[in-house]
């Protein structure tokens, strides 16, 4: 695509503009793709060049140290107990012997059957004091991926406070060796509430996203390499184990499903195209009309402006859940807008509003404006308020339609604002399950679907059919993890290539 000079730029008429920053935006994808991957090669060899030079420091530390920062690489904290910082030391032992005595007792155990996910699964015995076979249970697959995971991660915790143990070893000796005096135990505790304070907050909140979040989420991409699902739960049934890449190949097989009907490919395919579609329409429809309606309340002239917002407001204070389930009734077959139009007159026939798969989806984003539009209308409304009327009136004495006023003031100013918040509500659109399974559940079904897991209907998103196929006699818990996987990829690529090109971050000069 040629590249305009400024001036040459000035010289095209709108709709050449329009065409040009278009056309821009898509040609400079491509460049911003191959900048996220080029990054993605730094950060490796970075990061390569970083584990060397912490390899070579360990051994400059073991090779140039004395003889009590040699023993503290067998035995935690002895360096620093030596040298009288024996709060520190007694830390780095005392983890030690937890680590350690984990392992033994049990980590060791876990690790040792993460490779098979158990090997004895349940069995019938007899039972002679009851005169009957019972059910043994033996091994658990999912407790074995559960512990083997925490122990991984256990692992990995120790490896990080040993090196941590070796630095503070090799920094007590530069210290000792300058004349310098090491802080004692009372001054590590006062460090904590004074110039290490910020450790202190975010120790525990670090922690819980470590335990609730980061390991949770290393668990769940571990099932996608198994069978786990419901004839297979690893404990009352049969054990699970690994099968590799075999659940990728499945949901990106064209080959159709154990229904028949279309493949998994062609399905996730069809539901993806959908969910964009959904997320686009969601974003931009709420955000115009709801800055549209923010504009009209703050326009010099109209009255009662505290009332209208009022209004708008109420309807963010009610619940979805209940909102939505009710509009959801009423615009069913025999609901109330189905028989106010017929006794009206002014159709015959109920409209197939959750029944045709496109007037359910045109149904479903036509409500979501009404759900959205309010938030966005106290959002836009505070940011139209910090726009400087100076503008407004330099534009208008430069004869300045309203038009022109929106597209040159109004317009940049609110998207360099709002452009993460955009993103951010994009990638939430992509995610709306709350939407989509209050008014619809998914449906109209689709039966060119039926052979792909769960009930797949035309208003299913990624995220409602992932909950399909979790619940259930015949839930496919693996199937579910490959379809959260690739939720993240799409969701990450799309926010990343976004996210470089937007105005908010590229020009944050701009409107200083």
């Amino acid at each position: 695509m040629k590249h305009y000079s400024d001036l040459e730029y000035l010289r095209l008429s709108k709709g050449q503009k329009i065409g040009y920053k278009i056309g821009s935006f898509f040609t400079g994808i491509p460049g911003a793709i191959g900048h996220f991957f080029k990054n993605i090669g730094g950060a490796i060899k970075q990061g390569a060049q970083a584990v060397g030079n912490e390899f070579k420091d360990i051994g400059s530390t073991f090779a140039n140290g004395d003889w009590k920062t040699k023993v503290s690489f067998f035995i935690m904290g002895f360096g620093n107990i030596a040298r009288g910082q024996v709060l520190r030391g007694l830390m780095f032992l005392l983890f030690e012997v937890v680590f350690i005595g984990y392992m033994v007792l049990a980590g060791a155990h876990w690790m040792a059957m993460l490779p098979s996910l158990g090997k004895v699964g349940p069995s019938s015995e007899y039972n002679a004091i009851l005169d009957t076979y019972t059910t043994v249970y033996n091994d658990n697959s999912f407790k074995i991926l559960l512990y083997g995971v925490l122990t991984m991660f256990f692992i990995i915790a120790f490896i990080y406070t040993w090196r941590v143990n070796v630095k503070q070893n090799q920094i007590a000796e530069k210290i000792l060796k300058s004349g310098k005096k090491l802080k004692s135990g009372k001054d590590d505790l006062k460090s904590l509430v004074d110039d290490q304070f910020h450790k202190t907050l975010l120790a525990l909140p670090l922690t819980g996203i470590l335990v609730f979040t980061v390991m949770p989420i290393v668990f769940m991409i571990l099932v996608a390499f198994t069978n786990y699902d419901g004839s297979h739960n690893g404990y009352t049934n049969n054990l699970f184990t690994w099968v590799g890449l075999d659940n990728f190949n499945t949901l990106l097989s064209w080959s159709a499903g154990s229904g028949g009907g279309q493949s998994y490919s062609a399905t996730f395919g069809e539901i993806l195209a959908w969910t964009l579609i959904w997320a686009f329409l969601a974003t931009f429809t709420n955000y115009f009309l709801g800055m549209g309606v923010a504009m009209m309340i703050n326009k010099k002239g109209i009255r009662l402006k505290k009332m209208w917002r009022t209004i708008l407001v109420m309807t963010v204070a009610i619940p979805q859940f209940i909102s939505l389930l009710y509009v959801s009734k009423m615009f069913a077959r025999n609901g109330l807008i189905n028989l106010s139009l017929m006794n009206l007159g002014w159709i015959k026939q109920p409209l197939p509003f959750w029944e045709n798969p496109m007037w359910a989806r045109v149904s479903v984003i036509v409500i979501n404006i009404w759900i959205g539009i309010p938030f966005l209308m106290l959002i836009t409304t505070g940011i139209l308020m910090n726009i400087p009327a100076d503008l407004y009136e330099s534009a208008r004495i430069d004869g300045a339609n309203a038009w022109q006023q929106y597209t040159k003031i109004t317009l940049p100013y609110m998207l360099f604002i709002t452009g993460p918040y955009l993103l951010t509500s994009f990638t939430g659109n992509m995610n709306n399950f709350n939407v989509i399974y209050l008014l619809t559940g998914g449906a109209p079904t689709n039966p060119a679907a039926s052979g792909a897991a769960g009930s797949v209907g035309y208003t299913d998103l990624l995220i409602t059919w992932l909950f399909k196929i979790t619940t259930g006699a015949d839930s496919q818990y693996y199937l579910a993890s490959v379809v959260g996987i690739m939720v993240f990829v799409v969701v990450a690529f799309i926010s990343l290539v976004v996210y470089n090109v937007l105005p908010s971050i590229k020009n944050e000069e701009d409107f200083q």
